[in-house]
């Protein structure tokens, strides 16, 4: 076996094994529960809920974001050249200028954005049924302050909690099968190495947060494995499907339809993470500048290894 080969296929399992693990401790361990616990318990798993928001947000804007505009843009001018290239005139500079300005990368990630708000903004218009009336949702607040003296105070409708972390499934999904695919087409076995650690620095993590995030919003066991599972094959399908490509042969405009679903990737995430995991977890007003330091903490980790990422 070639050693570039066998690099490749240690990362595919080493991908594979760690997300597992990662994804399935919080739901195998009755530890991470939120529903049983109280006291320091209770306030042990806010601030591990604030940090795993915090390196949400720096998964969103340092890498998933960052990587995305950064394709997008390299996309964009390889484009601008080609046709400057292939065309029997001479093209207007100023206007092929005008095009490479133009933020394309931030309008991708709006779209993905804007697309998950309709998406859910339908399903509560079909089904209004599946959203708590205000009325409703003061009985139970007022029920839980006369109960638990620490409240959480208004949190966001149970209803849209598995919808988004749902739509946080499938967004990191798509962005781990890209990270994967970036493995698979290095053409050193340094350059796999170095690429397949920075991932694996950043993907337990995050994993990790995803599964507290399925055992927060109260999903079945059998479906939060389900979905860890599914998740921790992508990177590997990513991978392999590097592999399976021959060295050198890249399509068309295959490029940019990567960059444009990695950004719409981006948007999705982003809209998660700003309207479902940060509302969720600063609603209660006990401890705000603790919280707010997990939530940096968990942004500075992400931070800090977007540096080798």
């Amino acid at each position: 076996m070639e050693p570039l080969l066998g690099a490749k296929i240690g990362c595919l399992f080493a991908l594979l094994v760690l997300t597992l693990v990662c994804g399935l401790i919080p739901i195998r361990f009755k530890w991470f529960q939120t529903a049983t616990a109280t006291g320091c318990h209770r306030r042990v798993l806010s601030f591990l809920g604030c940090t795993s928001a915090g390196v949400f947000l720096g998964a969103g804007f340092m890498h998933m974001t960052a990587e995305a505009l950064e394709g997008i843009k390299s996309e964009i001018q390889n484009l601008v050249i080609q046709n400057r290239t292939k065309s029997e005139r001479h093209s207007d500079d100023d206007a092929d200028s005008a095009y490479m300005d133009y933020p394309y990368g931030e309008l991708i990630i709006s779209l993905g954005f804007f697309l998950v708000f309709f998406l859910e903004s339908l399903a509560l218009q079909c089904c209004p049924g599946a959203a708590e009336t205000p009325e409703v949702q003061e009985q139970e607040l007022g029920t839980a302050h006369e109960l638990e003296p620490h409240s959480h105070g208004l949190l966001p409708s149970p209803s849209r909690g598995p919808f988004r972390a749902l739509i946080l499934l499938l967004s990191l999904s798509f962005h781990s099968v890209f990270e994967g695919l970036a493995v698979g087409l290095q053409l050193t076995v340094a350059s796999t190495v170095q690429l397949c650690l920075a991932v694996l620095a950043h993907k337990g993590i995050v994993v990790f947060g995803i599964g507290l995030r399925l055992v927060q919003v109260g999903t079945e066991s059998r479906w939060a494995m389900l979905s860890i599972l599914s998740l921790a094959l992508m990177s590997p399908l990513g991978l392999a499907v590097g592999l399976a490509v021959p060295q050198g042969d890249s399509k068309a405009g295959q490029g940019l339809a990567q960059a444009v679903l990695e950004g719409m990737a981006a948007g999705t995430f982003l809209y998660v993470t700003f309207l479902e995991i940060l509302p969720r977890e600063l609603a209660s007003p006990e401890a705000p500048l603790a919280k707010w330091s997990c939530v940096a903490a968990g942004f500075a980790f992400m931070a800090i290894i977007a540096l080798w990422a």
